[in-house]
C-alpha cells in the first residue's frame, strides 16, 4: 500500500506544538509500558527526538497523529511543548492503517490489541478480511486467525495477557465451546506453566472426554415444539367450529414425516361467507 506523502521538496520537518496534534483514533496500542515510556523520556529529554512524528492537518489549527504515539507520550512527560513532524497528506483509512502498520512492526504490540486493531479498521471503513489483509501486507488466513482471538471473553483476554501466555495458546484454548471449560482449562495452564504442546494435548484431552451431546435431548426439544404448532392449529380448528364450520382433523406419522389434515366442507364455508 501506498500513502498519498508530500513531496520530497515538500516533506520538510516542522516543529508543531504538542497541544495541536491529537490522538489517531485508530491507534491499536492502549496500553504502553511506562518503565520503557519513562526510559525513552529521559532519552528525549538527553538527546532530543531522532525520529519525526508523522502527523496530517485536519484542520487550520489541528494536527492528527498518523505514527509516533510512544514519542509523542515520552515528550510530553520530558517537558517539551514541540515535537519535530513530517506533515503528510493521507484519507482517514490509510492514516488508520499506517497506525496499525507502524504497530504491528513492533514486537511488543499485544496479540489482542492487534486483533482489535484489525477488526477496528475493517468495521470502520467497511472492508472484507481480503481487503484489510491485503493493506496489512498479509494472507487472508492470517488475518482470520487474529480475528478469531476475539472470540474469548475480555476476563480470558486478560488473563491470558497477564501471564504471558502467546496467540498458539489462545487459538488451542478457542477449540473448546465452552467458556466454563476454556476457564477451568486457562486456570490449569497458567498455574501449571504449560508451554503450546501441553496446552494443545489437554485441550485435546477435554474435548475427547466431554459426554457426546444426546440426541434424545434433541429430540425432545423438537418434540415440545412440535406440540406448540399443533395446539396453534387445533385453536383454529376450534374457532372454525365455533363459527359453524364442521371441520375434521386427522393426524398421522412416521419414520419420515408427520401428515396433519384438516377438512373444511366447502358448502358450509360458502354459506358462512353469505351471512357475513
Amino acid at each position: 500500500m501506498r500513502l498519498n506523502f508530500l513531496g520530497k521538496n515538500e516533506s520538510k520537518i516542522s516543529e508543531i506544538p504538542i497541544i495541536k496534534i491529537r490522538p489517531n483514533k485508530a491507534q491499536p496500542r492502549k496500553q504502553f509500558d511506562d518503565v520503557k515510556l519513562r526510559s525513552l523520556s529521559r532519552s528525549i529529554a538527553e538527546n532530543g527526538i531522532l525520529q519525526p512524528l508523522t502527523v496530517r492537518k485536519v484542520s487550520a489549527t489541528e494536527f492528527e497523529l498518523v505514527t509516533g504515539e510512544r514519542r509523542l507520550r515520552a515528550s510530553a512527560l520530558a517537558g517539551l511543548k514541540k515535537v519535530p513532524c513530517i506533515v503528510v497528506r493521507c484519507s482517514d483509512q490509510e492514516s488508520a492503517v499506517y497506525a496499525l502498520l507502524e504497530n504491528l512492526q513492533r514486537a511488543d504490540l499485544g496479540i489482542f490489541e492487534e486483533a482489535r486493531g484489525i477488526s477496528k479498521l475493517i468495521r470502520r471503513f467497511g472492508l472484507t478480511q481480503e481487503q484489510a489483509a491485503e493493506k496489512l501486507g498479509k494472507t487472508q488466513s492470517t488475518v482470520a486467525n487474529k480475528l478469531r482471538l476475539l472470540r474469548l471473553s475480555m476476563e480470558e483476554q486478560e488473563w491470558i495477557e497477564n501471564a504471558g501466555l502467546s496467540e498458539r495458546h489462545a487459538r488451542a484454548l478457542l477449540k473448546l465451546d465452552s467458556e466454563t471449560e476454556r476457564r477451568a482449562a486457562l486456570s490449569r495452564v497458567i498455574a501449571e506453566g504449560m508451554n503450546v504442546s501441553q496446552t494443545e494435548a489437554l485441550v485435546s484431552q477435554l474435548i475427547q472426554s466431554a459426554p457426546k451431546k444426546s440426541k434424545r435431548g434433541t429430540s425432545k426439544a423438537v418434540i415440545k415444539d412440535l406440540r406448540i404448532f399443533v395446539n396453534s392449529i387445533n385453536k383454529a380448528v376450534e374457532t372454525m367450529r365455533l363459527s359453524g364450520i364442521d371441520a375434521k382433523t386427522h393426524q398421522s406419522d412416521n419414520d419420515t414425516f408427520i401428515e396433519y389434515t384438516i377438512r373444511i366442507p366447502k358448502s358450509q364455508v360458502i354459506k358462512v361467507n353469505k351471512s357475513a
